[in-house]
């Protein structure tokens, strides 16, 4: 889907500033912060996986947090009734 971005020039240097620190397009740093700012907010599947595609360390971190969780479970407590 295709969209016009209209940003205030402080805008702009703000994008400019944060593309530059991770490296990438304009258009792409737009899209990190979509889907960190969506990941943080709303809890959706779809969101999930956007979250995990354009963040790098996403899954990683994901997977940290579910390893440490299922070795503070009390015994016979299962990682899929904890909630993530």
């Amino acid at each position: 889907m295709a969209m016009t971005l209209r940003l205030t020039p402080e805008q702009d240097h703000a994008l400019t500033l944060l593309a530059s620190a991770h490296g990438t397009s304009k258009h792409e740093a737009v899209v990190r912060a979509i889907a960190l700012a969506a990941a943080r907010t709303v809890q959706d599947a779809t969101v999930d996986e956007l979250a995990r595609q354009h963040i790098k360390g996403r899954s990683a971190l994901e997977a940290d947090i579910r390893r440490s969780r299922s070795h503070a479970l009390p015994a016979g407590q299962h990682e899929e009734s904890s909630g993530l």
